[in-house]
């Protein structure tokens, strides 16, 4: 693997495999008295977290601590940033500090590629601004695998909000190298421009779709980078483009329902949906804790068989 995890495209098809089975070998590690492996004893994870995050930060922390890594969480709250430190600033002082990885979350796209030039450790984007998320798409395809098998040949509609989305974007790029066929679903006011140019296709009508889809990713109508008329009411957009129960009757038997989080309820998944067997959606946050011990062991010099041998 390369020394960052930016963006999902950095990943060829072998090294995403070596992730997910580097994932699934330290998903046993939950199921131990002792979950610890002391693989990354005497290093230094920073979480640098600029926006707000329940999950991603959260789960980057268990993973570290998991893996015997000393963990420093920094937010820009509270910190010099309020006070107006510039994003160089920040990533001299964690240099100075002997970071070996820093996890960044930023409002801005691309911060984590501007981090990734100011120090020697490795960076790992954890969400930039609507641009990309790209252990999200990780634990993503890490759930579908574990679920249905296989990600090669999965049929995959990721439906919503794809404009603001970086999840939907990272999901396009990683499940296009895993051999999935994906399609975004969405009105033509939250697709991105440029969005022909992506690895998928486009559909306007949910409904056409769900018939031939294995996967369901349905993505989190985000309020908070509106700033216009995005569609008519938020009950005309459940309509369109909302899973119901009625909505999920229409998927294959085995297919399954995903949802990166926090859920609008009711408005682009029903609670019904959300709380049933076809739901992975309490899977992946379980499985985010697999994929990104699997990342930070890697990037810091980790080899896959070196978990079996080094387990607590």
């Amino acid at each position: 693997m390369n020394r960052h995890l930016l963006s999902a495209a950095d990943l060829s098809r072998d090294d995403a495999v070596l992730v997910l089975d580097t994932a699934e070998e330290l998903a046993h590690l939950a199921d131990r008295p002792i979950k610890k492996l002391p693989t990354l004893r005497g290093r230094t994870v920073v979480n640098l977290f600029f926006e707000d995050s329940t999950r991603t930060r959260t789960s980057f922390e268990v993973a570290a601590k998991r893996l015997s890594a000393d963990v420093i969480n920094f937010s820009a709250k509270g910190s010099s940033v309020s006070k107006g430190e510039s994003l160089k600033d920040t990533a001299l002082t964690l240099e100075a500090m002997g970071a070996d990885a820093v996890v960044v979350r930023h409002s801005a796209s691309g911060a984590p590629h501007r981090l990734a030039h100011w120090i020697r450790g490795s960076v790992v984007n954890a969400g930039d601004g609507t641009h990309e998320h790209p252990t999200q798409a990780l634990l993503d395809a890490f759930t579908m695998r574990q679920r249905l098998g296989r990600v090669e040949g999965l049929h995959v509609a990721v439906v919503g909000d794809v404009l603001h989305s970086r999840v939907a974007r990272s999901n396009v790029l990683l499940l296009h190298t895993l051999g999935a066929d994906v399609t975004l679903v969405a009105p033509p006011t939250l697709l991105p421009v440029g969005v022909e140019t992506w690895p998928c296709n486009v559909s306007f009508d949910l409904d056409a779709v769900l018939p031939k889809s294995d996967v369901v990713m349905m993505l989190r109508v985000q309020r908070e980078r509106m700033y216009g008329g995005f569609f008519p009411t938020t009950r005309e957009y459940a309509r369109r483009y909302g899973v119901d129960g009625r909505r999920m009757a229409l998927l294959p038997d085995d297919a399954i329902v995903m949802h990166p989080g926090p859920m609008n309820r009711g408005v682009e998944i029903a609670a019904e949906v959300a709380d049933s067997v076809r739901s992975t959606i309490v899977e992946q946050v379980a499985n985010g804790v697999s994929v990104r011990m699997a990342v930070l062991y890697l990037l810091l010099g980790g080899a896959l068989t070196d978990v079996n041998e080094g387990a607590v």
